[in-house]
């Protein structure tokens, strides 16, 4: 299990190295002019040209990269084009309140989603079922932006029950955004939940206890239930991820203070150590949610633990043989 997770961790800093060169070459290769973006109309050229050869704009792509990885490692971001503001304040700044955003919306979506799923398993085919079957796909076909405008509207312009932009209302100013992107994300797990445990329950191991006499409640809780989360446990963090992104239309909506609506205005206005600042930032969340998905699945999943078990058994093994014929030769 040690080894496993030992794996996984030393890869990540592969992943947020070539995470990094893709996104940095992808932002480089658009024309952009830095000393014009700082020095705005009132820089002449002499000028924009000094700055741009002190920002290092003169020497090579690999020499740019390298520059920005040392000083990245250092916490050293730089300083964003346009607000000179320093980078790192900048997106520690807004980054909670995009974590609290896409959490939260997991939250909800885990709690109404899964059993709402097993329901559905459970009575297949029923009433309930092809209703609330129906009802996730009518909710996954929604586009963000088009339900939290009406959400929008309705609560906050017409009824007045939550406030309509910022978050600066307490708990409250979380209702609308946490509810609009629930609602796709509910149906999701809704409709992974129900198919994960129509397939544990058609298994051979759910009928033969079953034939034992066993109570419906305890196969499915016992037997069936712990085999259908795995795949469950996979999935989280990929729509955490994918949260993290598809946050940036519901941000703009209601006004929220967050890292993808600062990804999106960066990106726009083509302030590159913005843009990589907040790239980064998303891709250390990323890595880490899914480091954190990897090791629940490896609790979850007993093949895991014997599949490194039995690695180690052999390794130990190997060893005292290896002894061995290093005395008998000597």
């Amino acid at each position: 299990m040690l080894g496993y997770i030992a794996k996984r961790i030393l890869l990540m800093p592969v992943m947020l190295f070539m995470v990094t060169l893709v996104i940095f070459t992808l932002v480089n290769a658009q024309p952009v002019d830095p000393g014009a973006a700082i020095l705005g109309q009132a820089g002449t050229v002499e000028a924009i040209a000094q700055l741009n050869s002190e920002l290092g704009y003169d020497r090579p792509f690999l020499y740019r990269y390298g520059k920005f990885v040392l000083d990245a490692f250092k916490g050293d971001f730089g300083y964003s084009y346009y607000s000179r503001h320093n980078v790192l304040q900048e997106v520690v700044a807004r980054l909670p309140n995009t974590v609290t955003l896409a959490g939260g919306t997991i939250i909800i979506a885990i709690l109404f989603g899964l059993p709402l799923g097993l329901t559905c398993a459970v009575k297949q085919y029923s009433w309930a079922d092809n209703m609330l079957s129906t009802l996730a796909m009518f909710a996954g076909a929604m586009p963000a932006f088009w339900l939290s405008l009406l959400l929008l509207l309705l609560f906050s312009l017409k009824l007045g029950w939550f406030p309509s932009s910022g978050v600066n209302q307490g708990p409250i100013s979380w209702v609308l955004p946490m509810g609009t992107l629930s609602v796709c994300y509910i149906s999701v797990f809704l409709r992974y939940s129900r198919s994960s445990m129509l397939d544990c329950i058609r298994q051979d191991y759910v009928t033969t206890a079953r034939s034992k006499g066993c109570r419906e409640s305890v196969v499915i809780s016992r037997h069936a239930l712990k085999n259908a989360l795995m795949p469950l446990i996979t999935i989280t963090g990929v729509f955490f991820g994918s949260l993290l992104s598809s946050a940036v239309v519901v941000e703009n909506v209601f006004s929220i203070p967050g890292l993808g609506l600062l990804v999106l205005d960066s990106i726009k206005r083509k302030d590159i150590p913005l843009v990589m600042g907040c790239i980064v930032f998303l891709a250390i969340i990323f890595l880490v949610i899914t480091l954190l998905m990897d090791i629940a699945y490896a609790l979850v999943d007993p093949r895991i633990k014997a599949m490194y078990s039995t690695q180690n058994k052999k390794r130990k093994k190997k060893r005292p043989a290896a002894a061995a014929n290093s005395s008998a030769e000597v």
